[in-house]
Order: C-alpha cells, then structure tokens, then sequence
C-alpha cells in the first residue's frame, strides 16, 4: 500500500545490486540524465559476476533442464561430485521450485521458454559490441566462437541432434570434424572426434575487468556506489523509502537486480512471491595456463567449460542446488581439474590454482524478469540464471527504456508470470 512521503528523495533511482546487471544498468540509466546510486552489501561485482566462466553463451538457447532430470534425480542427490546436483538436505525446501521446473518441460511453456531465452541471446552480442565501444574497451570481448566438442563415438548421433534442433532455433552452428578441432585448438587430444562450432559466440578476457570499466564509466556520469546492505523497503507516494544498514534513502524508482538475493524485497515491494532459488556455480582457476586455447571450449560427455582468460585458464560449468546458506563445497571446484584430464594432449597446469564459488539466480522457467510494476516505482531485472553476463548489455537498454515509459514490457518477462 501506498504511503506518505516520508524521506527526501536521493535519487531519481536506487539500485540495488552492483553485480553486472546491476551496473550496466545503473550506466544506461545514468546516461539518461538520471541521478543514480547503486546499493550493494558487498563491492561491485564480488557476487557472482565476479567468477562466471566469461563465455558470450548466446548459442544456450534451450534452459538447463530437460525431461531426462527425472531420470538423473537419484544421481543428482547421490553424487556430491555430479556435473547437477542436488543437496538432499535442501531437498524440501527445492522441491516446490523442481515441481515447477518440470511443468515448464511441458511442450507449450517450454517452446515460451526457448522463445523467450532466445530472443535476449539474439540481441545480446550488438547490445555487448555496443557497451564495449561506448567506453572504449571492445578488446575485452574477444569474438572468436566457441566449440563443443566430444570424445566418444557413440555421442555423435546426440550432437548431430543437437545440431539440428540449434539450426531449428537460427543458432549458427557448424560441424568440425576432429582434423579442424586440432588445426584449430592443436593442444586439444587427438581422442576428440570433433564438435560444434559457434562462430557467433566470443568470451571476456576478465569478466571482474569489464565490470570495473563499467563501474569507472558509471561513476564518471555521476553514478554514486554504497557498500550498504539493503534489509526492507516500502512505497510511498513519491516513489520508494529504502532501509538500509546505515540508514534509509528516497528514491523516485528502485530497480531490483540483486541475483539470487532478490526475492525478498521484490515480495516486500510488490507483494508477489517468486519461485527464485540459485545455481550455485563453481570455477578453477588456473594461473600457469594462459594459452593452452584460443576461444571456449565446452566438452559433452563431461559437461564443463574451460575459458582462456588474461589471468589463466577457467574451468567452469558445474551446477549445484543447495541454497544460499549452505558453506561452499570447494571439492567441486578441484574436480573441474580431474575433468580436464585427457581433453589435451598435455595435461594442465595447476599450479597457484584458485577455488570460487557464486549463486546464479534461477527461475523454474529459465527465463528473467525484466519488468516495471507498482506504477513504474519498482523496476526488476533478475533471474538471469546462468546467462547473466551474455544478456546484461541487452537487459540494460530494455531497463532503460522501461524507466523511462517508452516500451511495452514483453510478456516473456513478466512478474505477473508467477
């Protein structure tokens, strides 16, 4: 419910979150002339955008969950070191949010779900190639592709599958037999039997990089940053009243791009409960290996990604469902190493090897919210889940238009979904 204005207003809008949506959309929003302050407990990007595996994913038209996880279930609570898993002890708790997860596997949410998903990936390379040059850093994209390749003979019938439904979807892809693998990743075993190549994907060099240019870029159009957390928020007739460790703060609208850590304001803002839980994702990094690969390379049967990087080589890709709560388990990070075993003709370097751990927001459909609701006080852009880097630039120009009335909210992304 509305109520009286109540503090001064500080800025035209507060968001809240300083991760890469969050940022990106505080510069687009900023460079609209409004004024602009970004509320985030911790500092800018030390979220999950710190340690996201870097890849341009927009070839990932199709959510991370098919109908086979009924099948896979039993190994997804057994196995601590499976490429999904869930935690038994957050099983309870994750098995409203699995409920709804499968009834979007049905044919007709499901084709909404590649519908929607693939209609941000489409615009997500131009929207990244426009960010980039607008503050003079389009080096940090390298738009080299990326390939998934596969080891086994008889994966062959499911990548050409896979072939065929991406081709359904527009997704440019290419078949490399194991000759054009190794002319193009030499280092790469000679077991490999060839892959996918999809020449208009890319990866960043230091996702953490890009988001300081763009936190540089921000605060050069006014932008201001507070290390604040955030505890509860309320309307009023001016706009929004936020509470916050350190005080409150006015604002005329709020965006909520906090990740996975959004439910609670949006419930207090909206008075809408959202099925958000988190991927919790784990990378390894490895220092001594800056040139093992010249682009991403994603392996089937083991289902992880490997990111050549300016600090090293990252290894990424595994999924765990287990909350926000619980401590991280840093033995899958260290597992992403053993995986990498036999993908080169040379095993990798681990040497100074580094562990992370981060929580992508997910939805049981797959797809965002990207939305302006409570008369356009609250805007929402979350729930990104595993492609928050990918539709960031393109998530910022929607919120940017949406703040400022001059677009229809698509229906795809839509609180009013749930």
């Amino acid at each position: 419910m509305s109520q009286p204005f109540a503090e001064p207003t500080t800025a035209d809008v507060a968001v809240v979150g300083a991760g890469i949506i969050g940022v990106t959309c505080a510069l687009a929003l900023a460079r609209q002339g409004r004024r602009v302050l970004v509320i985030d407990r911790q500092a800018p990007g030390h979220g999950a955008s710190y340690g996201n595996a870097g890849h341009l994913a927009t070839e990932q038209v199709f959510p991370i969950a098919d109908v086979s996880i009924l099948k896979r279930l039993p190994a997804m609570l057994m196995d601590p070191m499976g490429p999904l898993r869930l935690d038994w002890k957050y099983l309870p708790r994750a098995l409203p949010w699995f409920t709804r997860l499968l009834l979007n596997l049905r044919p007709a949410p499901f084709q909404r779900t590649v519908a929607g998903i693939r209609a941000l990936n489409e615009g997500s390379l131009g929207a990244w190639q426009r960010l980039l040059a607008s503050v003079q850093r389009p080096g940090l994209l390298k738009e080299d592709g990326s390939l998934l390749v596969f080891e086994r003979a008889a994966s062959r019938p499911a990548l050409h599958a896979l072939q065929a439904r991406l081709r359904q979807q527009q997704v440019p892809v290419d078949f490399w037999a194991a000759d054009a693998v190794r002319q193009a990743a030499p280092q790469l075993s000679e077991r490999l039997q060839g892959g996918l190549f999809f020449p208009a994907t890319g990866h960043f060099i230091d996702p953490y990089k890009v988001l300081t240019e763009l936190v540089a870029a921000a605060k050069s159009c006014g932008v201001q940053f507070l290390q604040h957390g955030v505890l509860d928020g309320r309307l009023h007739d001016g706009g929004v009243v936020l509470n916050t460790e350190q005080g409150t703060i006015g604002a005329r609208q709020v965006l909520l791009a906090c990740g996975a850590h959004s439910a609670p304001l949006v419930k207090r803002l909206t008075g809408k409960q959202v099925p958000l839980d988190t991927e919790r994702g784990y990378h390894l990094m490895l220092p001594a290996e800056q040139h093992r690969l010249p682009f991403a390379v994603t392996s089937l049967e083991r289902k992880f990604i490997m990111t050549p990087m300016e600090g090293g080589l990252r290894l990424a890709g595994t999924v765990e469902f287990a909350g926000l709560d619980a401590p991280p388990s840093m033995a899958r990070a260290r597992q992403l190493h053993r995986l990498s075993q036999g993908l080169f003709s040379h095993d990798l370097d681990a040497r100074g090897a580094t562990e992370w751990m981060g929580f992508r927001p997910s939805l049981p459909d797959s797809l965002p919210v990207i939305d302006r609701v409570a008369g356009g006080k609250v805007l929402l852009a979350f729930g990104h889940q595993h492609l928050g880097l990918t539709q960031a630039a393109l998530t910022a120009e929607m919120v940017a238009a949406l703040a400022s009335g001059e677009a229809p909210v698509s229906s795809a992304y839509r609180l009013a979904r749930f």
